[in-house]
């Protein structure tokens, strides 16, 4: 069996709690192995269904809304609880938001981690919505938390640098605030340097690597999709290549000190780096029309799904949020069927219609919702 491909056996969620959720109803499901349907009209909650699967995997909104605003109205918090085999037996997983403290707990298996991150990937899921068109036409921190949701969830390693890297980054520009204003010293702000530089290495190197290792298939999909012009992904970092990542990512901090020092906000570093998606030679964000940037972003979509599998093994639970909407029927075809090879595994699809549901995905159980009550 090929790590990850077709024949890698399927993540299912069996069983979904969910108490508090947005304007969900509190419910408990059973889940078929295969998945779901689920039809209403939008606004009634079928996005909000999706975001609650979806969070048990990033431990936050993909929307990027606060944990206290995803609690229901007038609610002191919310639960989410689901049972959730990866290939290697059932796991618990399990996470919870308390208004008035603003805490948040998760448990793996009815045990507290060590740290919150810890519980983070134990759902691996892939989400394609019409928000997607963001990660080709959005700002470069579109791509950036695109890359660094998909590979903190496939490696510990690069999850905990994330995490140091962004501890020392906040306390170095925080330094740099106080000096700005005399109240701090240069010296306060380089303390923080080395360890951007450490890990911030294992970020930027991750992050090409990726980048090299997918840019062709990036061209495969676009043009598979439907795209006739040459299409290409690679990493751009800000800092100069000497084969030594920390020692050029710690010589830029230096450089930049200064100026740094002056507008009050680090200026170096994978913060400020980007994934490069170029169609004929030209990025994509600037000159590529709706559906070439929908057509990248969806390839995208793909390769996060590839990567899940070969990291884990398992093929993802795949969150199709009315993913067609804006694409002509010969390539909502052509995704389908690079989705299908792959193998669907477990899929939950929102439409507003049942005559919306590709044939692909005729099989898979229908539910309903109106008002946030989920009917089976």
């Amino acid at each position: 069996m090929k790590p990850g491909g077709s024949d890698a056996p399927a993540v299912v969620v069996n069983a979904l709690s969910i108490l508090g959720f947005r304007n969900l109803a509190p419910a408990k499901i059973s889940i078929p192995p295969a998945g779901a349907v689920l039809i209403g009209e939008n606004g009634h909650g079928k996005t909000n269904f999706l975001e609650a699967l979806y969070y048990l995997q990033l431990l936050r909104s993909f929307r990027g809304a606060l944990d206290v605003d995803v609690a229901g109205f007038g609610l002191d918090g919310f639960h989410l609880g689901a049972s959730v085999n990866s290939g290697a037996g059932d796991i618990a997983v399990s996470i919870g938001f308390e208004r008035a403290s603003r805490r948040k707990k998760a448990t793996i298996d009815g045990k507290k981690p060590e740290r919150l991150s810890d519980a983070f990937g134990h759902a691996p899921t892939v989400m394609f919505s019409p928000r997607d068109g963001q990660l080709v036409s959005g700002g470069p921190s579109e791509r950036r938390r695109y890359l660094d949701i998909m590979l903190a969830a496939t490696s510990r390693k690069y999850l905990h640098a994330l995490h140091s890297y962004r501890t020392a980054l906040q306390q170095r520009n925080s330094a740099l605030r106080a000096a700005t204003r005399g109240a701090g010293s240069e010296a306060e702000v380089e303390v923080w340097e080395p360890a951007m530089a450490e890990h911030g290495a294992i970020l930027v190197d991750a992050r090409a690597e990726w980048g090299e290792l997918r840019a062709a298939d990036f061209g495969k999909l676009c043009a598979a999709i439907g795209e006739s012009e040459d299409t290409s992904v690679r990493y751009r970092a800000r800092h100069a290549g000497t084969g030594d990542t920390r020692g050029a990512l710690a010589a830029s901090l230096a450089e930049h000190r200064p100026i740094d020092l002056r507008r009050g906000i680090t200026h170096a570093g994978p913060h400020r780096d980007e994934l490069v998606l170029e169609l004929g030679g030209r990025e994509m964000r600037e000159f590529a029309s709706a559906g070439q940037q929908r057509t990248g972003a969806i390839a995208l979509r793909i390769l996060e799904a590839a990567t899940l599998r070969e990291s884990c093994g398992s093929r993802p639970v795949l969150l199709l949020d009315d993913p067609f909407a804006e694409l002509d029927s010969r390539r909502s075809a052509a995704i389908l069927a690079l989705l299908s090879d792959s193998g669907f595994g477990q899929t939950f699809l929102c439409v507003p219609k049942a005559e919306e549901i590709p044939r692909e995905l005729s099989g898979v159980e229908r539910w309903g919702i109106r008002a946030g009550v989920i009917t089976q």
